[in-house]
């Protein structure tokens, strides 16, 4: 192992099930997902739509397969629905996440998002202009408040940079750190590359607020046609824009060198949303695994 890391390995479901585009593993099981997964080599999972509400059933339901919950993704409106109900329902998230095992929820600002819709094209620029400078304050006030919220039951909350959203880009996430001061970030390497960030570059500038990682991979070629094309994320999805460490354009191993300087302890999480039809999951996700262990030791 790569000395100074303290890390488990996951695998995100949605390499098997899409969360946005739920005709991509419609007819794969969860239970199948997550035998997968662990004949694959991970020891956790993030939640997806199939998995249970009802953290008792969940926490069930991951120990017969011998996984962890590593996270799960919560939207928040800050900019657009009222404090009161954005605290209530990350607190409803939260619960769960906390019940099944978890110490970290993920976060993403969702009002404008796009990346669920096929008929609108991706940007590549910042979020910024998206929204006025008083939601903007309301954004980074409120992800401040549910970081407290969380840190008052022993938690994390890590924001992920996700295509399609208003904060995608290095100026979005580095405006993000300056104007936050209790909110973690979550470094997923698929996205930023995607949005013409540097993952690593990010790390090297934010990485003692990195609390999760996603390890997920960039088809460069294909990301080049979506610009190109003005393409939606449902379609860079479906033509193969991700995939898994191993595979792909990224070199991992300046990144993963990075965290273990920085002593990183927590979950690294791989993630490539493709369509299993042409990419199959448990494939992958062993290639993924094996390139892991390979460069990283873990």
């Amino acid at each position: 192992m790569l000395e100074g890391l303290d890390v488990q390995v996951g695998a995100q479901p949605i390499n098997w099930i899409n969360d946005d585009f739920r005709d991509l593993g419609a007819s794969t099981t969860l239970e199948q997902c997550l035998r997968e997964m662990r004949d694959a080599g991970y020891t956790g999972t993030e939640l997806g739509h199939r998995f249970p509400q009802e953290p008792e059933a969940l926490r069930k339901l991951l120990d017969q397969h011998g996984l962890k919950l590593a996270s799960g993704w919560h939207s928040t409106y800050l900019a657009s629905r009222s404090l009161a109900e954005e605290e209530a329902s990350f607190d409803a998230h939260l619960s769960r996440l906390r019940a099944a095992g978890s110490r970290v929820a993920i976060v993403a600002e969702c009002t404008h998002a796009i990346h669920s819709d096929g008929t609108k094209p991706l940007r590549f620029a910042s979020g910024l202009e998206l929204l006025d400078e008083a939601a903007w304050a309301r954004v980074y006030e409120g992800l401040d408040r549910l970081s407290a919220r969380a840190a008052a039951v022993g938690m994390k909350v890590a924001y992920h940079p996700h295509m399609g959203t208003v904060v995608q880009d290095r100026r979005d996430v580095d405006r993000l750190m300056e104007r936050t001061k209790a909110l973690s970030l979550l470094l997923d390497t698929g996205h930023l590359a995607f949005a013409g960030a540097d993952p690593l570059a990010v790390l090297q500038d934010h990485g003692a607020r990195v609390v999760h990682v996603h390890l997920k991979n960039i088809r460069p070629a294909v990301v080049a046609e979506v610009r190109a094309k003005r393409q939606s994320f449902e379609a860079a999805v479906r033509a193969g824009a991700f995939t898994v460490p191993g595979d792909g354009g990224l070199d991992f191993r300046p990144i993963l060198q990075h965290l273990a300087k920085l002593r990183y302890s927590g979950w690294w999480v791989v993630e490539a949303e493709q369509d299993p039809a042409k990419a199959n999951p448990l494939e992958y996700a062993r290639k993924g695994r094996a390139y892991i262990r390979e460069i990283a030791g873990v």
